[in-house]
């Protein structure tokens, strides 16, 4: 059963300030797709996040069809969910392990590493993400 918007405010507001792996505040993601697993735009992260969705990666054409491939299909609009579908150039709060899948594979996303959550690091290296940083 989903949450009301007072739980999800409530559950929001006791969360501690977030911060990026280079150590400062967690800067948005996208607001346009709206992405983050509370869909507040950041990859902010929590303990009903069980996938992790705190890698801040910028799409590209080779990822999306990399990703379709293992089974998560991030390229189709799925309106009665509200999503539109991701394009190269989107930016999209990424399962950490499916980034990692992807650098393992040689095709990893860039990396926006002031939006990517510190929590990245229980399965990613910060040389690694930082070896695939997006220009701010």
């Amino acid at each position: 059963m989903p949450l009301d918007d007072t739980e999800f405010r409530r559950r929001r507001e006791e969360r501690p300030a977030a911060r990026n792996v280079l150590g400062g505040p967690l800067l948005p993601c996208s607001v346009a797709p709206l992405t983050g697993f509370f869909r507040d735009g950041c990859c902010n992260t929590g303990p009903e996040d069980l996938g992790l969705h705190v890698v801040c990666a910028v799409m590209t054409a080779q990822f999306l069809a990399f990703s379709k491939a293992r089974g998560n299909d991030l390229s189709t609009p799925l309106p009665e969910y509200g999503f539109p579908g991701l394009q190269p150039g989107d930016r999209w709060c990424l399962c950490a392990a499916r980034w990692e899948e992807a650098r393992r594979a040689g095709q990893a996303p860039l990396v926006a590493l002031e939006a990517t959550h510190e929590a990245a690091l229980e399965v990613c290296r910060l040389e690694d993400l930082q070896a695939h940083a997006a220009e701010v």
